[in-house]
């Protein structure tokens, strides 16, 4: 090697050595100022960072049973306590599994902590989602995602509409002895919803055309998000771009069906979720598109986790299995032949209500959220610095058990206690000004499948072994396969 070589290679060398180091040094600068002594004598929690800019990471992402902490929050929070710092996401993290910081947290959404995903997931999802969306844009988005939620449930064939489909659905099973229950629910909600949001049958291409981008894009929000042409982050990116422009296309064509009807027939327009969406006037055609992309997540994959995780618990628990079937047998008796079920009978299914409650509770569809800190916040007699990821640990309160006797027993009848359904020991659906706002639409859903699924079919867990896990997302590995008896 001549001279100038050598002289490049170490160049290059000491480039290299200078960028890591500077790299490492501004990631951690942030640390630095709150350590000790910060807002008047506070320090930070006690924690750990792990490695430089990885931090803790992989330990906190580590697989474990959903109806479990897992060992990264027991070892953390008997070493720490409930509130710790950690290096997460890339960032200097607060993680609460505190009941009353939770609350505080949500409570103050965009005064003191906003909304702050990691950026790969802005790149899947879009900036203007409602998932990531801060400030203005999320108020709006909000404002809208209520109406469309109120108009939806007052649609006389809404809840028909529901029915209907879990009769097709289950009406499936017949002929066979056994199913894989999460690609079943998947197929039941999503086709719910795509019904409810785009006013599309199951049987139209366009459905099945969004229904295979949809399942790519899924893959690719739970994936490695790195984006490199081929990977599972890549096609979901382009997979959303899919989606959007056949969204568009329906609300353009929707948009411009209202126009060129005639005044005298103005009155007949649909009265649906797309005709109250299309006229709100606070949103751009953009947000539109986002709105019902949020729509397709939030219906599709989050309901159908819950459906399988209240199957998978049941299978588990026949005692609940037979008051539930007692409770629908007596809703259904006094129906008459033919005739739907209605919001009044959504309203008798109390027993319902407290399995769909302790499934959430047990099984945690949303095990965590992501914070940042607007500013010094004290909170006790620690403090949380400016610009720090917050994470406020759901499951980890929902699985107490100072909170919860027996916490990590799935117990319907525990909410005989009249357990407040919003309070700090239970926030399944978040809470503040980000609550979702379609929980109680997924709890109809749920609660109408139940109430045939218990008078039609007997089943067990194929595979006892199986169990849901947290990646953080949920998952059943294998599926949720049941064998499934007519009664």
């Amino acid at each position: 090697m001549d001279g100038t070589s050598g002289l490049l290679v170490t160049v290059l060398f000491v480039g290299v050595i200078a960028y890591v180091f500077s790299l490492v040094f501004n990631h951690y600068k942030p640390l630095l100022h709150n350590l000790v002594g910060a807002g008047g004598g506070c320090k930070v929690p006690n924690g750990s960072f792990g490695w430089p800019l990885l931090g803790e990471t992989l330990s906190f992402l580590k697989p474990h049973a959903s109806n479990s902490v897992g060992s990264f929050l027991q070892d953390h929070c008997s070493r720490y306590g409930k509130v710790f710092k950690s290096h997460l996401f890339l960032t200097p993290t607060i993680v609460s599994c505190d009941q009353d910081l939770n609350y505080f947290i949500l409570q103050n959404e965009d005064k003191l902590f906003q909304c702050s995903y990691p950026k790969p997931i802005h790149g899947i999802l879009g900036d203007i989602s409602m998932l990531v969306a801060v400030g203005d844009t999320h108020k709006r988005l909000r404002s809208a995602a209520l109406a469309l939620v109120s108009s939806t449930k007052s649609k006389p064939g809404f809840l028909a509409d529901i029915e209907n489909t879990v009769i097709k659905t289950i009406g499936s099973w017949k002929q066979n002895t056994q199913v894989l229950f999460c690609e079943e629910a998947r197929r039941f909600t999503f086709t719910v919803i795509v019904k409810q949001v785009l006013g599309l049958s199951p049987d139209d291409p366009v459905t099945h055309r969004i229904l295979k981008d949809f399942l790519t894009f899924m893959k690719g929000l739970i994936s490695l998000p790195v984006y490199i042409p081929g990977t599972p982050y890549a096609r979901a990116v382009k997979a959303r771009i899919r989606i959007s422009s056949t969204v568009k296309a329906i609300i353009e064509e929707r948009i411009k069906r209202n126009k060129e009807a005639q005044p005298s027939t103005a009155t007949s327009r649909c009265n649906d979720f797309l005709e109250t969406l299309v006229s709100i006037d606070t949103l751009s055609e953009d947000e539109k598109v986002s709105f019902v992309l949020d729509s397709l997540l939030g219906g599709y994959e989050t309901t159908s986790l819950l459906m399988s995780l209240i199957v998978y618990f049941l299978a588990q628990s026949p005692a609940a299995v037979e008051l539930l079937k007692v409770e629908h047998e007596k809703i259904g008796s006094m129906k008459k032949e033919g005739e739907v079920l209605s919001w009044d009978d959504y309203r008798k299914m109390e027993f319902t209500q407290k399995v769909i409650n302790e499934a959430l509770r047990c099984g945690n569809v949303v095990k965590f959220v992501h914070r940042k800190a607007l500013k010094d916040i004290k909170f006790r007699d620690f403090i949380i610095p400016c610009g720090w990821k917050v994470l406020p640990v759901f499951s980890a309160v929902h699985l107490d058990s100072s909170l919860h006797e027996n916490a990590l027993e799935f117990q319907p009848l525990r909410w005989d206690q009249n357990q407040d359904q919003t309070c700090k020991t239970f926030t399944p659906f978040g809470g503040g000004t980000r609550c979702c706002p379609g929980f109680e639409l997924a709890k109809v859903e749920v609660a109408f499948f139940l109430h045939h699924l218990v008078q039609k079919y007997r089943w067990r867990l194929s595979e006892p072994g199986e169990q849901p896990l947290a990646y953080p997302y949920i998952e059943f590995q294998r599926g949720l396969s049941i064998e499934v008896e007519q009664c």
